[in-house]
């Protein structure tokens, strides 16, 4: 939604006992192959506890993540 402009607010993922761990790599990865901007997966905030992971939310700076498209092209 950042990226169409809608907001600027973070997203979660709580990742206990590495449940996710997987799809971390797999977007990591993404990001090395260039299929996946950084800053993109910049808004994603990850954490294994919940009061580390609301921390971070509570204390999130959304940075300017460019459009894909601008309404002049939709």
């Amino acid at each position: 939604w950042a990226q169409l402009g809608l907001h600027q607010k973070p997203i979660g993922l709580l990742n206990i006992n590495g449940f996710y761990d997987d799809l971390i790599n797999m977007l990591e990865t993404m990001v090395t192959k260039g299929f996946l901007k950084i800053e993109n997966l910049d808004l994603l905030i990850i954490d294994s506890t919940v009061d580390s992971l609301i921390k971070k939310m509570k204390t999130f700076e959304p940075t300017a993540v460019p459009k894909w498209l601008k309404a002049d092209r939709t």
